[in-house]
């Protein structure tokens, strides 16, 4: 897992392979057993393949490569069953699915930059329901190499600059 961690990347480049169910199953799986508040599960996640409603989502400014990406997961929380702590839970199940995929050899992307009202009008989302984030999925159109990526690929801040013992 630990691998996983450290080989996640933000990809916005993905080549047109199809991804197999029984991967995405697996993905999707990740994501419903994640933890929640009082085990609410306050989730649903829609899984977009559809080249037109790919192409709603990726108007957002920093999504445009959603049309390229093969699947796109929508992650909503019902504010009705859990109104204070969906968001987390969702947010939650997404970064175990986000690992899974890495695992699986696929690429993500975590994307926040969409209208909300324009994903729930197209995507017919209930009105209990908050959108969260949306996560591009897919093999990345370049091979990652997974070992030059742990070795340092890119530059992180030390555990010394953001972690305290005991007291800030």
């Amino acid at each position: 897992m630990f691998e996983a961690v450290q080989a996640r990347r933000s990809i916005r480049a993905y080549d047109a392979s199809p991804v197999p169910d029984e991967v995405l199953n697996r993905v999707l799986e990740s994501g419903r057993l994640a933890p929640s508040a009082s085990n609410f599960q306050p989730w649903h996640f829609i899984v977009v393949t559809d080249p037109k409603k790919r192409q709603v989502l990726s108007e957002g400014r920093y999504a445009k490569f959603l049309t390229e990406c093969p699947i796109v997961i929508v992650g909503c929380a019902d504010t009705k069953l859990s109104p204070k702590w969906s968001t987390v839970d969702v947010t939650i199940a997404l970064q175990q699915m986000v690992l899974t995929a890495t695992g699986e050899g696929l690429g993500t992307c975590w994307i926040g930059s969409f209208s909300e009202d324009s994903v729930r009008a197209h995507l017919k989302v209930p009105d209990q329901f908050k959108v969260v984030a949306m996560l591009a999925l897919g093999y990345p159109k370049a091979k990652l190499d997974f070992g030059a990526v742990a070795a340092g690929g890119r530059r992180r801040k030390s555990l010394e600059e953001i972690v305290s013992r005991e007291e800030f």
